[in-house]
């Protein structure tokens, strides 16, 4: 069993700390609750924007000074933005996370976002836009989201867009940035040889000078979901094309047998869709099913990327695949299989000192306490094959189906014909 210790801080930060005597190395992660979904269309970008300017230099460090610091004691440095957060971690051998963790508060706390770094920023982040346009497997997704998030921020592309972010001005990302970047919106997670007590303590130290304050996120609504097709005509060798239907939170208890039915369906390089249109059709290189879940939506899609002239014979293939998963349902060999896949990934992602310190962030910030390994394997070695029916008749019903698609003018009409001929 796991020993995890957790503490709400004075300055409301939570805590979370995994002592792993036996290991030679430590991980830590501080998680911001601040994401694409939090930002006003007119500054769409800002969290990911944000991100990057951490490393650009505080009042104390350089932007070479940060890089040079995490080299000296061999540490590895990173950070990430997502639709609901923000996550800067590190990993270093034990000996050097009191020196890691110093680095990373003072970047959270005190980057200076210099009017130089800001403006050179913007165009290393207009570049990123464009080399993702520029990547149609990538880009499709995005176009899915945007629709069927239509009017709500979690539609918006995490990297902004070109007109958003050559809009920002320094002042009103500082501004959000110091708005955002307290201790109340942020959980701590350490794994690792690491003692927990002096973790707290140099934690707290480093809390110290921030403000006591709330962020308060006004959330709008969703607006009504209504299926859509929409079609962006690039010039590719492939067609790009997602389909898919709004799906469950990460608070739906469903999300296990979704888990399970994910593996099963399109989650892997045995699942059925795997096996059927790329070994026995031989229609893409890649071909998967996705779920998606957030803190009160998410979704579930198919994706692939195949020829103009297999478009008819995917659509076909597709349907029918499903139409058989939906009114047929699995077999209790395939549950018993995907379990004992899911258990092993689990219990070997354990190894991994990265993988717990994510496990417990992760956990704690979207269900305020680490839920252990044994319960959620639990809850997965419970799904059986009826379950996986119930839910799969649910969520993949014909009428809810949507269609975004990236490719040649010239071809579009017949992708938009084929998913008519199929889902009505």
């Amino acid at each position: 069993m796991e020993v995890i210790n957790t503490w709400l801080l004075d300055k409301q930060a939570r805590l979370i700390v995994e002592e792993i005597p036996y290991l030679k190395s430590a991980a830590l992660g501080v998680y911001i609750k601040l994401g694409s979904r939090h930002e006003k269309e007119e500054i769409a970008g800002a969290s990911h924007f944000i991100e990057h300017m951490l490393f650009k230099g505080t009042e104390s460090r350089s932007a070479r000074d940060i890089a040079e610091s995490f080299e000296e004691i061999g540490g590895q440095l990173n950070a990430f933005t997502s639709k609901e957060f923000t996550c800067v971690y590190a990993r270093t051998l034990d000996e050097n996370i009191s020196s890691a963790m110093e680095i990373i508060f003072d970047m959270l706390f005190n980057s200076t976002f210099a009017t130089r770094d800001f403006a050179t920023e913007k165009e290393v982040i207009i570049e990123e836009i464009n080399i993702y346009e520029d990547t149609p497997d990538d880009l499709i997704h995005d176009l899915f989201a945007r629709n069927l998030w239509q009017g709500h921020p979690m539609g918006s592309p995490i990297l902004g867009t070109l007109d958003s972010v050559s809009a920002f001005s320094r002042d009103e990302i500082f501004d959000f940035y110091k708005k955002c970047y307290v201790p109340s919106n942020m959980v701590i997670a350490v794994a690792g040889n690491v003692d927990k007590n002096l973790i707290k303590e140099q934690v707290e130290k480093c809390l110290v000078r921030q403000p006591l304050t709330q962020v308060n996120w006004p959330e709008p609504k969703h607006s009504e979901y209504s299926s859509f097709v929409r079609l962006l005509e690039k010039e590719t060798e492939q067609v790009q094309i997602c389909l898919g239907v709004p799906g469950i939170s990460y608070f739906d208890q469903n999300r296990y047998v979704q888990n399970v039915m994910n593996s099963i369906l399109g989650g892997g390089m045995s699942s059925r869709l795997f096996q059927k249109i790329r070994e026995e059709l031989g229609l893409a290189y890649s071909v998967y099913s996705s779920p998606s879940t957030y803190s009160d939506t998410g979704s579930y899609s198919f994706y692939i990327g195949t020829g103009p002239g297999k478009i008819a014979t995917f659509f076909e293939a597709l349907y029918h695949e499903l139409e058989f998963f939906v009114s047929r349902g699995v077999s209790e060999r395939e549950v018993s299989r995907t379990q004992q896949l899911i258990k092993s990934s689990m219990y070997l992602g354990l190894e991994s000192v990265m993988n717990r310190m994510s496990r417990l962030g992760k956990s704690f910030l979207m269900y305020n306490r680490v839920i252990p390994v044994e319960d959620v394997i639990k809850e997965i070695l419970a799904v059986d094959a009826g379950k996986i029916q119930s839910f799969s008749s649910n969520i993949l019903q014909k009428p809810a189906f949507s269609l975004a698609a990236i490719g040649p003018a010239e071809v579009l009409p017949q992708v938009e014909k084929e998913f008519h001929k199929w889902w009505g």
